[in-house]
């Protein structure tokens, strides 16, 4: 009788394909961000000094030549993270604008350059991200300030600054000024961010805050800012866990000054696409008589079950 399992068999499977795992999908490969955005500078105000930016910071590998057969190697692998920032410059005759544009600006150009972007989040990483994007306001306050004292007219120029860095299902919220970061969940608007208002701060503190320069932004007086004094602001760092069809919108109080949260609910609840819904906010504004610049920037978040 022969044995089926002979010597030819035993070594034709030992020379097959040498690994049988499976594909490695973690969420930051897996979650589908869709993204919209919308500005205007309003009725009122002459320049829009709000600025808007949205990145993705991706990890690739793909294999480009090697003498290994398709089934030893993986397939091409991406993985992403998302960051969107919005600014709402403060300053007279136009020198807001600059001072949002430097930050965002220089914001893109710290991610290229000392950017060490974790895509897969634990908790470790989380605290490695949370001091990299108080490190990166820091270096945003210092572009700001250095900027102005080199221009006598900008010299009152600074900039609030909202960022939502979001990697898989984790969502980190970067905060300075009174721009505003809301989630939208099953029907329900949370605001994320606390606003850096003299306000604010008497409502919470019962008494004054000290605000470093005169930072007055139509009704408001900031408290922090970024370019506002030297050693930077106090930053709200916050870490959120997202869920299936979870909404993030970041706005400047131009939208929020003329529209209230029921209102921006109610846009929100039908679903279309993320850029008509931004538009269809900052039309209300206008509408409500468009005193300031409004921005409105959103993302949507598709998170694939376990």
């Amino acid at each position: 009788m022969v044995n089926s399992e002979d010597d030819g068999g035993v070594r034709r499977r030992a020379l097959s394909p040498i690994l049988g795992i499976d594909e490695y999908r973690p969420l930051s490969a897996t979650v589908n961000v869709e993204i919209g955005a919308c500005t205007h500078r309003g009725i009122v105000r002459e320049i829009n000094t709000d600025h808007f930016l949205v990145i993705r910071l991706s990890r690739r590998q793909e294999t480009l030549l090697s003498s290994l057969a398709r089934a030893d190697l993986p397939q091409t692998f991406n993985e992403s993270g998302y960051v969107m920032l919005v600014a709402d410059g403060l300053g007279d005759a136009g020198s807001g604008a600059v001072a949002s544009r430097l930050a965002l600006s220089t914001f893109a150009h710290l991610a290229i350059h000392f950017g060490h972007w974790n895509v897969r989040v634990d908790a470790s990483t989380a605290a490695d991200i949370v001091d990299q994007y108080e490190a990166a306001y820091g270096r945003l306050n210092d572009a700001v300030i250095q900027r102005a004292r080199a221009t006598p007219e900008l010299s009152n120029m600074a900039t609030t600054l909202t960022a939502a860095y979001s990697a898989g299902d984790e969502l980190f919220l970067v905060h300075v000024g009174n721009s505003r970061a809301y989630l939208f969940r099953d029907g329900h608007l949370t605001q994320m961010s606390s606003d850096q208002t003299l306000a604010q701060h008497m409502t919470e503190n019962g008494g004054p805050a000290p605000v470093e320069r005169a930072t007055e932004d139509l009704r408001h007086i900031l408290t922090e800012t970024v370019g506002g004094r030297i050693g930077g602001p106090r930053v709200q760092v916050e870490h959120f866990r997202l869920w299936d069809g979870d909404r993030v919108l970041l706005c400047t109080d131009g939208l929020t000054d003329q529209v209230d949260d029921d209102r921006i609910a109610d846009i929100l609840t039908p679903y279309r696409r993320l850029e008509e819904q931004c538009q269809a906010l900052i039309d209300l504004s206008v509408h409500a008589g468009g005193l300031d610049n409004a921005t409105a920037v959103m993302a949507q978040y598709s998170i694939p079950k376990p």
